[in-house]
């Protein structure tokens, strides 16, 4: 039998974070989510985001500093919804002159703990000014499903609480998960991205 998870403090912000940006179905309350003054830190490392602050984006053991990336051209699909990272600057992910500015790892997370670190590392990447990053779904099994965090990520980045905070996606290269992983363009904070 499997024990009970118990959450953390910073997990219960996180998810009063996504709560109250929650959008109800027609006809449903609002739940009542306490709020709480202090913005989430990523284990208490990082210095408030300034507008020069570009720093190392770290949290939790699945969140770590990338090296430069690369990437292939969306070929339909769910990757096509939203724009897609333009070809030249793909290109220089490819070639290490863009680096991949943080990175976050969904492996083995529930569709629910995976939304919820999603929209706060992204919440924080635009905050911190980052502009690209690496979300790793994870391909699924071989020979079974592929991977359920693979095909809703996507559909994620198209939903209302995504859509201010990423202006691109595309698959990954390769050596940076291939099919199981996604460059993401960070939309900047209060405009839109080209």
């Amino acid at each position: 039998m499997r024990r009970r998870r118990i959450l953390s403090d910073e997990d219960k912000r996180l998810w009063a974070s996504v709560a109250r940006q929650a959008v109800p179905l027609k006809g449903k309350a609002m739940p009542v989510v306490p709020a709480d003054p202090r913005p989430p830190a990523i284990d208490g490392a990082l210095p408030p985001p300034t507008a020069g602050n570009k720093g190392p984006l770290q949290a939790q053991p699945q969140v770590t500093m990338g090296a430069a990336g690369s990437g292939n051209p969306a070929k339909g699909g769910a990757l096509a919804s939203q724009h897609p990272i333009e070809r030249p600057t793909r290109r220089k992910i490819a070639k290490g002159r863009i680096a991949i500015e943080a990175r976050i790892d969904l492996h083995e997370m529930t569709q629910t703990a995976a939304y919820a670190a999603l929209s706060g590392f992204l919440a924080q990447a635009q905050a911190m000014g980052l502009r690209h990053v690496l979300v790793i779904t994870g391909r699924g099994m071989p020979g079974g499903s592929r991977g359920i965090l693979r095909r809703v990520v996507p559909q994620w980045f198209a939903s209302a609480l995504f859509r201010p905070l990423v202006s691109g996606f595309d698959r990954a290269e390769r050596h940076h998960g291939g099919d199981g992983a996604l460059y993401v363009r960070v939309r900047r904070p209060g405009g839109r991205a080209p």
